[in-house]
């Protein structure tokens, strides 16, 4: 028999936030970040070079290079980027907004799939409120509806998906694998063949996308839930989930996929390992503990084990990839759902704090990037102005009216919900992730237009390649030994330069070298080189590439050999 329900839930506080809302704090998550800027450095920076070197016709498609060294690449996110680049490219005429694009609808994909995914598990019996014995207990349609626009507002809060789910990396691929998972096992009671196709699907896109071990980890833990479900369907699923597991392994070794990553980190680190957790998983991870709390005895019920499987996965993955973030992203999908869980069992208190914490820290995060961007206009205050431009020198201040309107309207949007949720709804079951969800999307909106020009400038490596073009024409050949791939993207994605990466690069046919300075000196210029420059990359006096260039041969040797064959 099971345990009794935590869940009390009246009809008034089932009622769903109103789609119009919801649409807008989807799109305000969303679509900033994906207009006017550079892909930036490290992980973005990479991807964006592989897809342009495949859709450019640079680098094969089964087997890509960078600069002549094969990349560790998910080819299926690749492939995706590259097909947008030729085919939105030519029509935006930007390769890197068509890129975005995909992207950018794999995230949206994302938060559906949240969304459809709490739903279903919250219509089960097992996730319902308890009746009340005088009946006004919520509708169990309006009750789902309510827990899923919890969990989808939960997704856009937790600040650990801001950065990463507006890139153009592979993981957004994962992370839609991860949420089409979970919804393949929440729909197995209500659908027949749906859920079929979806198993499959996801976890094949999580092999193609690079995540063969996060698919095999979640495929085995989705064997073991659909074994011990209550329903007669779910059970039958199990073989499904089982076959579509060793599908996805396979496809991986296919692809050349299977590569072992393993680093634990120290037990030094478990600190260090907590914070990032702390920060990278807020708010989600608090309001996951009081539902693991709350429905202690439910565990083994789908509504729990189905998101707790991804989220268990993902982060002993995190924990034996050393702390890698991007694999911990991939609970954030599971977490969203768990945390959605703990709403209709939250105290007045407890819910009344994460609104007045939530109203102050976003609202002060806020007044600080207006204060700053007013700074960087006007140069009033000095101080604060002369610090913010230090940080990007040779940044060259201009004024973006659109983006400023989009500013003003995001700013008064916030101070509207803040008035909105203080004055109605407050009985409503998502009333506690409105505030942290709408300060998130706020922030997020005023980062990429009021310092959209700013941080582009910082974050890009188009200034220091455009540096190098004083040295070497756009287009040239630069042997780089050893450089590191995000190097390599650069001067191939804003130079245009053809790269040799390859070790015996300094033999070949290009007449630049850059080589990466390690210590205080340059090193030696080769024999039949000559030092040219050393270039600085901006903010980092520890990252510097030395230039030489390729020494011509004298006149008299190279008329020698003539002179003897005549």
């Amino acid at each position: 028999m099971s345990s009794p329900n935590p869940a009390l839930v009246t009809q008034r506080g089932a009622r769903s936030l109103p789609r119009l809302a919801l649409l807008v704090f989807c799109a305000a998550y969303v679509l900033p970040g994906v207009f006017h800027r550079d892909p930036w450095r490290n992980a973005d920076l990479v991807a964006y070079g592989l897809m342009s070197a495949i859709a450019e016709g640079r680098t094969s498609w089964l087997s890509p290079t960078l600069g002549g060294v094969p990349a560790d690449a998910a080819l299926l996110p690749h492939w995706l980027g590259a097909l947008a680049i030729q085919w939105l490219g030519p029509l935006f005429g930007d390769g890197a907004f068509a890129a975005r694009v995909p992207f950018a609808l794999l995230l949206a994909l994302a938060m559906v799939l949240v969304w459809y995914t709490t739903y279903y598990l919250a219509r089960t019996q097992a996730a319902q409120p308890v009746a009340f014995a005088f009946g006004g207990e919520a509708d169990p349609v309006d009750y789902a509806r309510a827990i899923a626009d919890g969990a989808l507002l939960a997704l856009i809060a937790t600040l650990g998906l801001l950065q990463l789910g507006h890139e153009t990396t592979p993981e957004l691929g994962q992370l839609v694998g991860v949420g089409l998972f979970m919804l393949a096992l929440a729909i197995a009671p209500f659908r027949r063949w749906q859920p079929r196709v979806a198993i499959v699907a996801a976890l094949l896109v999580l092999a193609g996308s690079g995540a063969p071990a996060t698919a095999l980890g979640i495929g085995l833990g989705g064997v073991l839930v659909c074994m011990r479900s209550a329903y007669d369907t779910v059970r039958r699923f199990a073989p499904w989930v089982a076959a579509a597991t060793l599908a996805s392994a396979a496809l991986a070794a296919w692809l050349g996929a299977w590569q072992w990553r393993a680093s634990w980190p120290d037990a030094d680190d478990a600190v260090t390992l907590a914070r990032q957790w702390a920060w990278f998983l807020w708010p989600a991870w608090p309001l996951v503990l009081w539902t693991l709390w709350q429905w202690r005895r439910h565990l083994t019920h789908r509504h729990i084990s189905v998101p707790l499987v991804t989220v268990v996965v993902a982060m002993v993955g995190a924990i034996a990839t050393n702390m890698n973030e991007r694999l911990l992203m991939l609970a954030i999908p599971g977490l969203a759902v768990l945390a959605a869980f703990a709403l209709p069992t939250l105290k007045r208190t407890s819910s009344a704090a994460i609104d007045w914490f939530s109203m102050f820290f976003f609202t002060f995060g806020a007044i600080a990037i207006w204060f700053f961007y007013v700074a960087m206009q006007t140069g009033v205050p000095a101080k604060p102005a002369a610090n913010a431009l230090r940080l990007v020198p040779g940044y060259v201040v201009r004024f973006e009216p659109v983006e400023l309107a989009f500013a003003l309207a995001g700013t008064l949007a916030w101070l509207w919900l803040l008035r909105w949720r203080t004055g109605r709804h407050r009985e409503a079951l998502w009333k506690s992730m409105v505030i942290p969800a709408g300060g998130v999307a706020l922030c997020w909106l005023l980062l990429m237009t009021l310092w959209r020009a700013p941080l582009d400038y910082a974050r890009s490596s188009r200034p220091e390649v455009e540096h190098l073009r004083a040295y070497v024409a756009s287009g040239g050949c630069i042997a780089a030994p050893g450089a590191p791939s995000v190097a390599v993207a650069a001067l191939e994605v804003f130079g245009r330069y053809q790269i040799d990466a390859s070790p015996d690069a300094v033999n070949g046919r290009c007449d630049n070298l850059l080589y990466r300075v390690r210590g205080v000196k340059p090193p030696p210029a080769p024999p039949g080189w000559v030092h040219v420059a050393t270039l600085q990359r901006m903010q980092d006096r520890g990252e510097r590439f030395a230039l030489y260039r390729r020494q011509a041969a004298p006149a008299a040797a190279v008329e020698a050999p003539e002179a003897a064959a005549r």
